[in-house]
C-alpha cells in the first residue's frame, strides 16, 4: 500500500473516531509507524481458534458470530483471520471500546436510528389483541421507524459496497465467441437432467410388493444408475434450488426400511459427482481462467477412474456377484475422493476463486491434510496440475521478462496506457512503478514473501527486452508445486540476482548512468564554474528581455559557444544539454507543485498569458535523456534539477548585480567626490546584501548539495539494483531541495522578498552611477586626447577637470538630497526586517521539525550573535507594548513581530551562542599560540633595546608586546572575534 493511500486510511480513521480536533499527534505520525512496522504482504500464518473463541465468549450473540464466521472461511476470504485476530484484542481494550460504542451512538442519534438489536425490538411488541394508548402507540411507532432506517441504511451501505468491490474485481479478459449449440443442447452433461418429484412412468410396480431380494436388486441397478448421474426407477433427483446446492434424491417409500437406510449412505457419494461434474462442466469455460481450466482437467482424470469403477461394479451386478454390503465395501475409497473434490469444488464456487486464490485454497487444504497421507497425496496431485499453467507464466516472466496472461489470474498486472515514451513529458515516473504491478488478490499463499522479488526480476528483465536484447536465465529449470517452498524460492532468488545484476552492468557500464548524473550536476547544480560565468556574460543581454522577443535559437547558440569555449568542453555528454524557456517564473512552478491535492491548488493555475517574465525569469536547462537510463533521469527527476538549478542561477544573478555595484562603486571613489560620506550607508547595505547572497550560496553549494552528493555516490557504490539506484537518486534530490528550503512555502517566500530587494537596490545604484558617471562625461574629451598634440595636453587635462568638477557638483546635489538618503535607509530597513523574519522562521522551522541542517546558514549569517541581539530586543520591545497594552497578544497584523522573546519559546539545546562558535581561521589556536610567541620575543627584544617603543618606520615591528599593551578585552580569543561585516556595519556610517 502507497503512502498517500495509508495516509488517507488513517485520515479516514480518525474522521469516522472523531479524534482529529483532540488528537495531538496527527495523521503523519501515524502513518510513519504504520510504514515501519508493516510488511507489505502476509508473510505469517495466523491461527484464529482462540481469537474466535474469546469473541464469541464476549459477544451477545455467539451463535450468529460462528456461523457467520463459518460462512466467510467457507467463502475462502483471504483475511479473515488477521480480521478476527484483531478483534478480539480489540475487546480487550476498554478505552476504545467506550469510543467506539459512544461513537456508534452519536452516529446513530444523527440518523435517527436505534442500536438495538431486531430481537429485542420485536419482544416490545405487545401481544396479540392487548389494547395500548396513544402515547405507547407514538413510541411503539418511533421506535420500529428507526429500526426500519437503519435497516435500509444497512441494506444500501452493503449494496454499494457489493457493487464497488465487484467493479475492483472485474478483470479485463478477451473471451473468445462460442458457438450457440453449447447453450441449446442442455442434455450435453455428465450431471443428472433436471428431474421432477414424481416418477414418470405410472406402470413401475412398488419396491415393497416385491420379495427383498428383488428390492435390493432392484436398488442396485438403480443406484449404478446414479452414480453414472443418470435416474433410476426408484430414486429419483430432486431439482436444485440454488446454483451450488448439493444434489438430493427421493427413494421409494415401500422400500425395506433396513434396505432403505443402507441405500441413504450412498446417496452422498452421488451428490458429491453430480457437484464435482457441474464444477468440471462449469469451470471449462474460458472465463474462469487456466488455473480452473487446469484444476478441472485433473478431475476429470480423477473421474475416468471413477467411471471405471463404476463399469466394474456393473460387470459384477451383471455376473450375479454384487450386494448391498460388497457394493458398500467397494465404493469406500471412492466415497473419500469424492469428498474432498467436492469440497474444494463447494470452496472455489462459493468464494468465485480464479487464478492465484484458487492456488492459495489448494495450498491450504493440502497443508491441513498432513495427517491423512492418502487425501494429502491427492490434494497435492490436484495442487500440482492446477499450478501448472500458473508456473508457466511465472517461468516466462522470470526467465524472459515476458508476461502472457490471457485471463488476467497471474500476480503481475501489466498497465498498457502507460508506456516508456511519456517518461520524457509526464512529470511522475509512474513507468516504473505503475506499468507493471502487483495484485494482491492474485498471489498465491506460498508466493507471498517472494512476491516482490517476482515483480522486480520481471520488471529488469523486461527493461533489457526493450533494449532490443533477448535476455535469457541461463539456469532456467521447470518449476514444480512442492509442500517444501525453498525449492523454488532459491530459484527465485537466482533468477532476481541474475537480472539484477544484468539491468545493472547494462546501465551503470554500457549506458554510463554515473557519469549521466554528474553532467547533470555539471550543469543543473553549478559544478562547472567558468562555464556558469562565460554563459551568464554572453548571454546578460538577452536575458533583460521580455520572453516574446527572445530567440531561442540564439541562446541556443550561446550555450553552445559557451560550452565549446570552457572546461565543460571535455564532457562527452554536453551535446544533450538544451536551453528552455519555461511559461512560468520559479515560485509559480514550486507552489503549483507544492499545491498539488490541497485547497491551495486552483489558486497557482496561472494563464501563462498573464505572466510577463523576463528572459531570466523563465530560463532554465533541460536535458535529453534516452531509455533506459529515462527510467532514472526520467521528467519527474528533471524537474527537480530545473527547479534548483532556477533557484541558483537566480542567486547567481543576484550576487552578479550586487559584484556590478561594487564595481561602481570603486569607479566612483577614484574620483574623490564629496558626497562619498552620503555613499557610505549605500555602500555598508550593499556589503551586507552581498555577504547574505554569498553566504547563502556556499550554504546551498557546499553544504547541502555536496554534502548529499557525497552521500549519493558513496551508496552509489555498494548500490546491488536499479531499485536502490533509483531511492538513492530521489533521495539526494528531495534532501537538496528540502535544505534549499524549496520545500517550505514560508521560507521561500521570504528569501525570494530578500533577493527581490538586493536586485531592486542594485538596479537603484546602477541607475544613479550610470547617470552621474564620469567616465560618459569625459568619454568625448578622452576621445579627442588620442589625437592631440602635446601642445593641447593642458587644455585637454584642463577640460577633463572641468568635467570631473562638474559631475562632482551635480552628484553632490543629488546624493545630499533627503530622498537618496530616505530611499537607502528604506532598503537598509526592508533588508534587516527581511533578513531577521527570514532567521527567526528557520530557527523556528529547525526546532520543531528537527532538522538541523538549517542551522549552518544560521551560524554563517549570525556567527557573532549580532542579529541575536537585533532579535532578542524586537522581541522584549514587542513583550513590554503588549504588557501594557490592552489588545490581545496574538493579533495576526501582517508584518508584526513575534511577541514571544525570540529565544524564551526554544530550550536551551537550540538556542545560538555566539562566543560557542570558533573562528573558521583559527578554529583550533595555531595561529594565536605564533602570534603570542613573535609577541614575547618582540617583548625581549623592546626590554634590551634603547629605542623609543613608538618609532613609526616604515616595515618595522612594534617594540612594544603584542598583548602587553592592549587590554585583555580586546586580545584574540577564538571563537569571539567579531565578524568583519557586522563590525563594518555598526561603524561605518
Amino acid at each position: 500500500m502507497s503512502e498517500f493511500k495509508l495516509h488517507h486510511h488513517v485520515s479516514e480513521l480518525m474522521n469516522l473516531l472523531g479524534v482529529r480536533s483532540t488528537d495531538t499527534v496527527g495523521a503523519e505520525v501515524y502513518t510513519e509507524m504504520l510504514q515501519k512496522n508493516t510488511t507489505p504482504y502476509i508473510t505469517t500464518q495466523v491461527s484464529a481458534h482462540q481469537a474466535k473463541r474469546k469473541i464469541a465468549e464476549s459477544s451477545t450473540t455467539p451463535i450468529e458470530f460462528l456461523a457467520k464466521y463459518d460462512e466467510l472461511k467457507g467463502k475462502n476470504m483471504r483475511d479473515l483471520d488477521p480480521l478476527v485476530l484483531l478483534l478480539s484484542q480489540l475487546t480487550e481494550e476498554e478505552q476504545t471500546k467506550k469510543i467506539l460504542e459512544k461513537q456508534a451512538k452519536t452516529k446513530a442519534d444523527e440518523a435517527g436510528m436505534t442500536l438495538l438489536q431486531h430481537g429485542k425490538i420485536f419482544s416490545q411488541l405487545p401481544a396479540p389483541g392487548a389494547k395500548i394508548t396513544n402515547q405507547e402507540f407514538t413510541e411503539l411507532k418511533d421506535m420500529l421507524l428507526k429500526e426500519s432506517k437503519s435497516v435500509a441504511g444497512t441494506t444500501s451501505t452493503e449494496i454499494l459496497r457489493k457493487a464497488l468491490r465487484e467493479k475492483q474485481m472485474k478483470r479485463n479478459v478477451n473471451i473468445p465467441p462460442q458457438p450457440e449449440w453449447l447453450f441449446q443442447r442442455p442434455s450435453l452433461t455428465l450431471d443428472f437432467i433436471v428431474g421432477v418429484d414424481e416418477p414418470i412412468d405410472q406402470n413401475i410396480v412398488p419396491l415393497g410388493s416385491l420379495p427383498l431380494p428383488m428390492q435390493e436388486q432392484a436398488i442396485i441397478e438403480d443406484l449404478l444408475k446414479c452414480m453414472e448421474g443418470i435416474e433410476g426407477k426408484y430414486i429419483l433427483a430432486r431439482a436444485l434450488t440454488e446454483r451450488y446446492a448439493p444434489k438430493e434424491f427421493m427413494i421409494d417409500e415401500s422400500l425395506d426400511p433396513s434396505v432403505q437406510e443402507l441405500v441413504r449412505r450412498f446417496l452422498p457419494l452421488c451428490s458429491n459427482y453430480s457437484t464435482v461434474v457441474r464444477f468440471i462442466e462449469e469451470k471449462s469455460a474460458f472465463e474462469y481462467g487456466l488455473v480452473n481450466h487446469a484444476l478441472s482437467a485433473s478431475m476429470r482424470t480423477l473421474i475416468k477412474d471413477y467411471m471405471v469403477l463404476v463399469a466394474q461394479l456393473e460387470q459384477q451386478y451383471r455376473n450375479g456377484n454384487l450386494t448391498l454390503q460388497k457394493f458398500w465395501f467397494y465404493i469406500q475409497p471412492t466415497m473419500r475422493t469424492l469428498d474432498i473434490l467436492a469440497s474444494i469444488a463447494n470452496s472455489i464456487n462459493r468464494g468465485e476463486c480464479i487464478g492465484g486464490a484458487v492456488l492459495s485454497l489448494l495450498h491450504e487444504k493440502t497443508s491441513g491434510l498432513i495427517g491423512d497421507a492418502k487425501c494429502q497425496e491427492l490434494c497435492l496431485f490436484l495442487t500440482q496440475s492446477a499450478c501448472v499453467p500458473y508456473f508457466e507464466i511465472l517461468e516466462k516472466w522470470i526467465y524472459k521478462g515476458i508476461i502472457k496472461d490471457p485471463y488476467s489470474e497471474f500476480l503481475v498486472e501489466e498497465n498498457e496506457t502507460i508506456q516508456k515514451e511519456k517518461l520524457q513529458e509526464d512529470y511522475n515516473d509512474a513507468y516504473w512503478d505503475q506499468h507493471y504491478t502487483i495484485c494482491r488478490e492474485r498471489i498465491p499463499v506460498f508466493l507471498e514473501q517472494v512476491a516482490d522479488k517476482i515483480l522486480n526480476t520481471g520488471k529488469y528483465l523486461n527493461v533489457i527486452r526493450l533494449c532490443g536484447r533477448d535476455p535469457k536465465f541461463p539456469y532456467a529449470v521447470e518449476m514444480v508445486y512442492t509442500l517444501k517452498e525453498r525449492k523454488y524460492y532459491e530459484q527465485i532468488e537466482k533468477a532476481y540476482s541474475y537480472a539484477s545484476k544484468l539491468l545493472l552492468d547494462l546501465l551503470m557500464k554500457e549506458k554510463e548512468l554515473n557519469s549521466r548524473i554528474k553532467s547533470i550536476k555539471h550543469y543543473f547544480l553549478l559544478d562547472k564554474g567558468d562555464f556558469l560565468v562565460q554563459f551568464m556574460d554572453m548571454t546578460e543581454e538577452e536575458m533583460k528581455q521580455d520572453i516574446d522577443n527572445i530567440m531561442p535559437s540564439r541562446l541556443e547558440s550561446l550555450l553552445e559557444l559557451a560550452l565549446r569555449t570552457s572546461t565543460a568542453n571535455v564532457d562527452p555528454f554536453k551535446d544533450d544539454l538544451k536551453v528552455e524557456l519555461l511559461p512560468y517564473d520559479l515560485i509559480t512552478q514550486l507552489f503549483q507543485i507544492l499545491t498539488i491535492d490541497t485547497k491551495q491548488e486552483k489558486d497557482y493555475r496561472v494563464d501563462p498569458t498573464d505572466l510577463h517574465l523576463s528572459g531570466l525569469e523563465a530560463f532554465s536547462f533541460d536535458y535529453v535523456v534516452k531509455w533506459p537510463v529515462s527510467l532514472v533521469l526520467n521528467r519527474k527527476a528533471l524537474t527537480r534539477y530545473q527547479m534548483l538549478f532556477r533557484h541558483l542561477f537566480y542567486c547567481k544573478h543576484v550576487e552578479r548585480q550586487l559584484c556590478s555595484v561594487w564595481i561602481g562603486n570603486k569607479a566612483a571613489k577614484m574620483y574623490s567626490l564629496h558626497s562619498c560620506k552620503w555613499y557610505s550607508a549605500a555602500f555598508a547595505l550593499r556589503q551586507k546584501m552581498l555577504n547574505f547572497v554569498q553566504n547563502f550560496e556556499y550554504y546551498m553549494l557546499f553544504e547541502v548539495i555536496e554534502y548529499n552528493w557525497h552521500v549519493f555516490q558513496s551508496n552509489m557504490d555498494s548500490v546491488s539494483n536499479i531499485d536502490n539506484v533509483l531511492d538513492y537518486h530521489s533521495d539526494f534530490l528531495d534532501n537538496c531541495l528540502k535544505d534549499c528550503m524549496l520545500t517550505n512555502p514560508d521560507l521561500l517566500k521570504t528569501v525570494h522578498k530578500l533577493m527581490m530587494v538586493c536586485v531592486t537596490f542594485s538596479n537603484f545604484i546602477q541607475r544613479l552611477s550610470s547617470s552621474t558617471s564620469v567616465e560618459v562625461e569625459t568619454k568625448p574629451t578622452r576621445e579627442s586626447s588620442l589625437q592631440a598634440t602635446k601642445k593641447d595636453s593642458k587644455a585637454t587635462s584642463s577640460k577633463q577637470k572641468m568635467a570631473t568638477k562638474i559631475v562632482a557638483e551635480n552628484v553632490d546635489l543629488l546624493v545630499a538630497s533627503e530622498n537618496f538618503e530616505r530611499t537607502i535607509a528604506n532598503f537598509d530597513q526592508n533588508f534587516t526586517r527581511l533578513l531577521l523574519e527570514l532567521l527567526e522562521k528557520i530557527m523556528d522551522y529547525s526546532c520543531n521539525s528537527g532538522e538541523p541542517k538549517l542551522h549552518n546558514i544560521l551560524y554563517r549569517l549570525d556567527f557573532n550573535g549580532f542579529y541575536t541581539e537585533r532579535l532578542e530586543a524586537i522581541s522584549a520591545e514587542r513583550a513590554t507594548m503588549d504588557a501594557s497594552s490592552t489588545h490581545s497578544s496574538d493579533t495576526g497584523s501582517t508584518g508584526s513581530w513575534p511577541t514571544s522573546s525570540f529565544t524564551s519559546s526554544r530550550p536551551d539545546s537550540a538556542r545560538y551562542v555566539p562566543g560557542l562558535m570558533k573562528s573558521r581561521l583559527d578554529f583550533n589556536g595555531f595561529y594565536t599560540e605564533r602570534l603570542e610567541a613573535i609577541s614575547a620575543e618582540r617583548a625581549t627584544m623592546d626590554a634590551s633595546s634603547t629605542h623609543s617603543s613608538d618609532t613609526g618606520s616604515t616595515g618595522s615591528w612594534p617594540t612594544s608586546s603584542f598583548t602587553s599593551s592592549r587590554p585583555d578585552s580586546a586580545r584574540y580569543v577564538p571563537g569571539l572575534m567579531k565578524s568583519r561585516s557586522s563590525s563594518s556595519n555598526n561603524s561605518t556610517s
